[in-house]
């Protein structure tokens, strides 16, 4: 039953799943209705094929439907308390850190002399910022095992994927001030769907190397945003003709228009929205050409944590799509951190072709056991694949090239006890690193509490850009690895 809301001409077929239309009722009708999934009303399907008919599904299937559209319903119900109580946990603690501390502010509330917190200023920060408060690059520890300049890039990347949560200002002084580099913009673009701006990202220059670098960092999802993790949630795809399957949530994130599709141009037709802010992809695209034009050497890199790894990926498949071949050969790299899978094995296949064609690398690192990069799942139910080269981070910072990282579906229950005593590891490791390490390794109280959380959900703390940063900077190959290497 196809909806008339949206021009789906510019895919095959489709499965888009409506989680505002579902009932209670319908809910458990997924579990043990004999009507196929794709004739229910929360269900927009276009398929060729029997993908949907889940009377010859097993129960395994019609489950993770079951929790794919009833988290999505409760990020829907809360997202307004969700966003109010998120925007007061990092108030709280943007007040302890322009205070000096708790009780620093307890003793200027007494005195009437408490600083009150500006949210767009540069000492705000984000609650993923307070997770992790470094700010300098560190290129001490790097070591050689990415071929040519990668490494660099790579160490860049995660820390502009972390700066990507915070506010312009932030991000601006950070690039100026401490990199050293030069700030282009931080901007907020247009969700064709959901009628709103809610993709972010930020570009800088550094001009310092040679060639000139250009970095594109997309922001992740946001821990109190119902927007973002509804994106991550959500199993729809689009069937493109020549690409395969894409997650629908990523593409509409990136600036897939409700009217067109994928055209290659668009025109602000609608006078009365003039001020409305770019689709992602569209903008970007033609700041990179400005931007490129200048110096015939420099190159771009395009990074991003959790959701902003999905879009890094996504936009030079989009670029490929649209045949941009000169923007494709400037494009120096993807490096993406705990990104979840984004299309089908015939979008992985159209991708390795595309990536090898303009000799782009793309390095997509995983931490442990972060849970995000083993979403949506790859098994005989699912067909949402990886591609690229995993580089796989185990909690003592070990490095592995891998092509997936270990239990990639993260559903083995037998590992799940291993998990946990994993988690009770790296809370006690939060205590040795800065002792070996020094003090930029020191782990403030926010982490420390994600940490006891993992103790039960191993996956939540693992997904935290922390791990990510300690990794590019402490990690090294695994002893067999650097043998192999060295024969």
């Amino acid at each position: 039953m196809a909806s008339s809301s949206c021009n789906k001409s510019f895919c095959s077929n489709y499965m888009l799943l409506k989680p505002e239309e579902c009932s209670v009722s319908d809910l458990a009708r997924i579990l043990f209705s004999s009507k196929n999934l794709g004739q229910k009303e929360f269900v927009d399907v276009d398929t060729p094929n029997e993908e949907l008919n889940m009377t010859k599904e097993p129960l395994s299937r019609r489950w993770v439907f079951f929790i794919s559209i009833l988290v999505q319903k409760v990020l829907i119900k809360i997202a307004k308390p969700l966003a109010g109580f998120g925007n007061t946990i990092e108030y709280w603690l943007n007040l302890q850190n322009v205070n000096g501390g708790f009780f620093r502010l307890i003793f200027n509330s007494l005195r009437g002399r408490a600083v009150v917190p500006d949210k767009e200023s540069a000492a705000y920060l984000s609650f993923i910022g307070n997770l992790d408060k470094r700010v300098e690059l560190d290129f001490s520890k790097i070591v050689e095992e990415v071929e040519g300049r990668g490494r660099y890039d790579e160490a860049i990347s995660i820390m502009a994927a972390k700066a990507a949560y915070e506010n312009k200002a932030w991000i601006e002084t950070t690039v100026n001030q401490h990199w050293k580099m030069d700030f282009v913009g931080s901007f907020d673009f247009w969700n064709d769907y959901q009628q709103k701006a809610t993709t972010q990202a930020f570009v800088l220059q550094d001009k310092n190397v040679d060639p000139e670098l250009i970095v594109v960092a997309f922001r992740g999802t946001e821990f109190f945003n119902s927007d973002d993790w509804i994106s991550d949630f959500n199993l729809s795809w689009y069937d493109i003709p020549g690409m395969g399957k894409v997650h629908a949530g990523f593409m509409k994130a990136l600036g897939l228009q409700k009217s067109h599709g994928w055209p290659k141009e668009i025109e602000q037709t609608d006078t009365n929205n003039i001020n409305q802010p770019s689709p992602a992809y569209y903008f970007l695209r033609k700041l990179l050409k400005q931007l490129l034009e200048k110096n015939e050497n420099a190159k771009f890199v395009v990074t991003g944590h959790s959701l902003g790894g999905a879009l890094a990926i996504l936009f030079p498949a989009i670029l490929a799509y649209h045949e941009e071949s000169w923007l494709l050969k400037r494009l120096g790299g993807v490096y993406t951190f705990g990104q979840p899978r984004v299309g089908d094995e015939n979008f992985v296949e159209y991708m390795k072709e595309q990536l090898a064609k303009y000799e782009v690398p793309y390095y997509r690192v995983v931490y442990s056991n972060d849970m995000v990069p083993r979403l949506p799942y790859d098994n005989l139910t699912f067909m949402f694949k990886h591609f690229g080269t995993c580089i796989y981070y185990n909690s003592l910072y070990k490095k592995q090239i891998l092509g997936e990282e270990p239990d990639k579906n993260g559903l083995a229950l037998l590992l799940f006890l291993p998990k946990m005593l994993n988690a009770g590891w790296e809370l006690i490791r939060s205590c040795i690193l800065p002792c070996v390490n020094g003090w930029k390794y020191q782990e403030g109280g926010l982490l420390l509490f994600m940490r006891v959380v993992g103790l039960l959900l191993p996956g939540i703390p693992a997904h935290c850009p922390q791990d990510y940063v300690n990794a590019t900077r402490l990690g090294s190959l695994k002893t067999s690895q650097s043998s192999k290497r060295l024969a």
